[in-house]
């Protein structure tokens, strides 16, 4: 039986999902992309599914996936997502599909416990403050049990905690096999495990990690791999530019000096002036911090000619000299202790690689990449491609599968179907051939499959735009949203995700509800940044339970998607502004530049298909299933007075449309009186 029977089988009415699972219902949108993805996998290729919210994509990849007996590499954009498939979805599906395959979870070397390193800093305990040593002990602790050394086990550790570097290794950092605790390494027995495994969960980063610099250990993995899928593969094109281009902090500059301290005392005390390299190095990269305005907090500044707009240019070329003639001195040092430890040894390879990325960036720029300074609590220089799509049709497209080749990736046997890639997700663009996702990832030659949800959005939910409010130009903006918001957050009790398109917004915003409802008993109001993202997360989901205050959220950037609230915790969205591109960011610019050299408006075929698919994704924050109610509100007037509104309309859920003040009040008051287990809409 071929792939593509098996899987419309499972997916039937009384097949075995059916049976195994009383809540199950076949769905024709779950079932056709199931079969195109099995399709795939048989013949090889590229397809693209955009599949709308509850088409049930998971299950559409992971059954054939299951049943086509590949070697299969799946790939997410969230660690958070990894663990759900690995630890819940995949057993539970090769359970109820009798299909006994081995699973493995691989992460980035930053989510794993360094066995060594994290000795080294109990030996540095004397200068860290009580609460790091007190967090060290319990990682230490925990240390002795796990398994895996996946922090995620590790409940109550902060994202943002200042012990993780000290406790994790980098691809600058990492020993290698020269480690003494290398036997015992976590990620090498993760890397291990997954080279063994029928079916490894990896993530974006990873994988773009290792297609710039071959070290994630995947270049030992894909070879052996047919069927790749991404799942959320609207980001592989933002997450591959990071690591396809080149940048230099001065974050990794003062890591490199630590360490340079840290070691040269520990194994060659005398034999080297390490606190005078070490300082030097410092000082070279607060300099460069300096050279760009010790004033400017998150900006990034252009970088077209030779120093960065708005840098001193003599004040720029000396703090650059300064720190490659102060890593020149550091390999000087080290050339002459290399054989003492191995810890010497790599330091030198990242002292050669920070200094060779200085000579880059004291050189001219790459005419087909964009350069730019990224400045905030540390400095980053970068330069980068404009997409990924070079990359992915010359260095992973073009790779066939089954035996590696003199580059790395494998030789294809005649016979033998080439490998198949699947790329999915609920946004991936507002047309057609899905232009915004394929043109940047190089897939125009891709099958396109669009799914819509199964959802009944005019009965489920509606979308109101506030006519009095000012234009999204007008600085009395933020006040007055945040007041109509007030308004309608204390009559529905909470239940409020307010989605802002820049940081300025969301503090104002957030100031005006929190002044407002700052002694209330039945308001909570939190704010992105003041707690960690997960803990949010978590008090919003639990709404009013327990008797507490009901929640409003006011948030921006990653709460734009993947935030997942299901039920009556949220039923009403709020979204500021159109989210445009920022104009002044130097990759908008540069992309928007060459559309316009080519002969093109960049309007047209950049800023309002990213305004699209933005609006797309913060409104898919409403409704998670098919007994959530809820209203949208876009405070953006834009959105119905400007001729390009119906094109951002478009992209929107088929939502009802709510033209008055009163229509709104209405919809307000049902939401108030009915409870979620009623379908009908407000």
């Amino acid at each position: 039986m071929s792939l593509v029977a098996m899987v419309h089988e499972v997916f039937a009415d009384g097949g075995v999902l059916s049976r195994s699972d009383v809540h199950f219902q076949p769905r024709e949108g779950q079932t056709q992309m199931a079969v195109a993805v099995a399709r795939t996998m048989e013949k090889g290729g590229a397809l693209v599914v955009e599949a709308g919210t509850g088409v049930g994509k998971t299950f559409s990849y992971l059954v054939p996936a299951l049943l086509s007996g590949e070697r299969v590499l799946l790939s997410t954009a969230t660690k958070a997502l990894q663990d759900q498939l690995f630890a819940r979805d995949l057993p539970r599906l090769a359970q109820t599909l009798g299909t006994p395959v081995r699973m493995a979870l691989l992460k980035g070397r930053g989510s794993y416990l360094c066995l060594y390193r994290m000795e080294q800093a109990r030996h540095d305990a004397t200068g860290q403050d009580r609460g790091v040593a007190r967090v060290l002990a319990k990682v230490e602790a925990w240390s002795q049990s796990t398994r895996s050394g996946d922090l995620a086990e590790l409940t109550g550790l902060d994202d943002r905690s200042p012990v993780i570097p000290l406790v994790t290794s980098t691809r600058e950092n990492c020993l290698g096999s020269q480690c003494p605790r290398f036997r015992d390494c976590h990620v090498h027995l993760a890397r291990r495990e997954a080279l063994a495994a029928d079916i490894v969960v990896i993530n974006h980063h990873l994988f773009f990690a290792d297609v710039a610099v071959r070290e994630s250990g995947m270049a030992e993995l894909l070879p052996t791999v047919r069927v790749v899928v991404f799942d959320e593969a609207h980001q592989i094109n933002e997450t591959g530019v990071q690591f396809l281009g080149m940048q230099l902090s001065t974050g990794q500059l003062i890591d490199f000096s630590r360490d340079l301290l840290a070691v040269g005392l520990q194994h060659a005390r005398g034999l080297a002036d390490w606190s005078g390299l070490a300082r030097l190095v410092e000082l070279s990269a607060r300099d460069l911090r300096l050279a760009v305005g010790g004033e400017r907090i998150a900006a990034k500044l252009r970088w077209i000619d030779e120093v960065p707009e708005g840098a001193d240019g003599d004040a720029w070329k000396t703090a650059i000299g300064r720190v490659a003639q102060a890593c020149a001195k550091a390999l000087e040092a080290l050339d002459t202790v290399s054989e003492i430890a191995p810890d010497f040894v790599r330091l030198y390879e990242r002292g050669s690689e920070l200094l060779a990325k200085v000579g880059r960036f004291s050189a001219p720029g790459n005419p087909d990449a964009v350069r730019w300074v990224d400045v905030g609590a540390q400095l980053r220089l970068v330069d980068s491609p404009l997409d990924i799509a070079d990359a992915m049709r010359t260095r992973l497209l073009a790779a066939p599968a089954e035996s590696a080749d003199s580059d790395g990736w494998p030789d294809e046997p005649a016979a033998a179907p080439g490998r198949a890639w699947i790329f999915t997700s609920a946004t991936l663009g507002d047309d057609e051939r899905l232009t915004w996702f394929t043109e940047r990832a190089g897939l125009q030659d891709a099958e396109i499959l669009r799914v819509a949800s199964p959802f009944d959005y005019a009965a489920q939910a509606a979308l109101y735009v506030p006519r009095h409010l000012p234009s999204p130009a007008d600085p009395t903006h933020s006040g007055a949203l945040a007041q109509w918001v007030g308004n309608a957050t204390a009559q529905l009790g909470g239940r409020t995700l307010v989605l802002t398109t820049t940081l300025k917004a969301l503090r104002s915003i957030g100031e005006a509800l929190r002044n407002r409802f700052g002694g209330s008993a039945d308001i909570e109001v939190l704010v992105q940044g003041e707690w960690p993202k997960r803990r949010l997360m978590e008090r919003f989901r639990e709404g009013s339970d327990g008797g507490r205050p009901g929640c409003v959220l006011v948030a921006s950037a990653t709460f734009w998607e993947g935030f997942d609230v299901p039920g009556d915790a949220l039923e009403l969205v709020v979204i500021d502004k159109l989210p445009f591109p920022p104009p002044g960011d130097p990759l908008v610019e540069a992309r928007t530049h060459k559309i316009e050299q080519s002969g093109g408006k960049a309007f047209k075929s950049y800023a309002l298909p990213e305004a699209a698919v933005a609006l797309k994704q913060g409104a898919g924050r409403l409704i998670r299933r098919e007994t959530d109610r809820g209203l949208l509100v876009v405070g953006d007037t834009r959105l119905v007075t400007m001729g390009y509104g119906k094109r951002l309309l478009s992209a929107l859920p088929p939502m009802r449309r709510l033209e008055t003040a009163a229509d709104f009040e209405e919809a307000l008051k049902a939401l108030t009186r009915t409870s979620t287990t009623d379908p009908t809409c407000p």
